[in-house]
């Protein structure tokens, strides 16, 4: 057998893959529904972050086969670590790291786990995966007080209106036609599948997304694409609690 046939033939023992990375020339989804996924959706946010991440370190959360992870460390940041909740994602990243010779680290954690990882990072990822989470804000929250530093690259799918409503900091009980206005913050609810995928739990339309940005404490610094965001962190929100020294609040088994 040969090194090529060798290669091909590990990467599909931990197939199927949904990053379509490229090993030694040899594609790990090169029949990829989406094309070619995730190069063509970094190509349009690629420039939002420093070219140079020298010194700095670099958290990805929901990491998957680590394509994110592995294009931070080629921009030269110090550290890197890349985090999942799926076992065989994780397989598939550090088999990727290892055959690309990256020094990229990986651990199985959620995100609602960041607090057991004890440090803050420069630059924060969290891409596609607010809308795959029961609790999406609260995982904004967590990562706002435990996980960044700095700066957080956030993106997620978008439904519903594009505009954004400016809405005022209070209404009285009695005003209601205010949620039905196009741009008003809509968190949509999806009770069984969407795409045929039960994991998608609950998905924003722009203004919810910005809105839930603000009220975690970061700062909207710049949009690429429609659906990903620069931000950095701020002060944590009136209202926002003491998450920073108390344990994530994540429903246990039987609650």
């Amino acid at each position: 057998m040969s090194g090529d046939e060798g290669l091909r033939g590990r990467i599909e023992d931990l197939g199927p893959w949904f990053h379509n990375l490229d090993i030694e020339g040899v594609r790990t989804a090169p029949y990829h529904p989406l094309g070619d996924y995730p190069a063509f959706k970094w190509r349009r946010f690629a420039d939002l972050i420093p070219a140079d991440l020298k010194g700095r370190t670099v958290l990805d959360i929901g990491c998957n086969a680590g394509f994110y992870a592995f294009e931070m460390k080629r921009r030269g940041a110090e550290r890197v670590v890349g985090i999942d909740g799926d076992g065989r994602y994780l397989r598939q990243a550090a088999f990727a790291a290892d055959a690309l010779g990256l020094d990229v680290e990986f651990r199985e954690l959620s995100v609602y786990e960041v607090d057991k990882m004890g440090e803050r990072f420069d630059l924060v990822l969290f891409m596609g995966v607010l809308y795959h989470l029961r609790h999406p804000l609260l995982a904004l929250d967590l990562i706002h007080a435990h996980a960044t530093s700095d700066l957080l690259v956030f993106q997620s799918l978008l439904r519903g209106e594009e505009g954004v409503l400016p809405v005022a900091d209070d209404h009285g009980f009695e005003e209601t036609a205010v949620f039905g206005r196009e741009g008003y913050p809509v968190l949509h609810f999806v009770e069984h599948r969407y795409a045929g995928d039960p994991t998608n739990w609950w998905i924003p339309n722009r203004a919810c997304a910005e809105a839930m940005l603000r009220s975690a404490g970061f700062s909207i610094q710049e949009c690429r694409a429609g659906d990903t965001y620069l931000c950095r962190r701020g002060a944590v929100p009136k209202g926002f609690g003491d998450l920073a020294g108390a344990a994530p609040l994540v429903p246990g088994p039987g609650d």
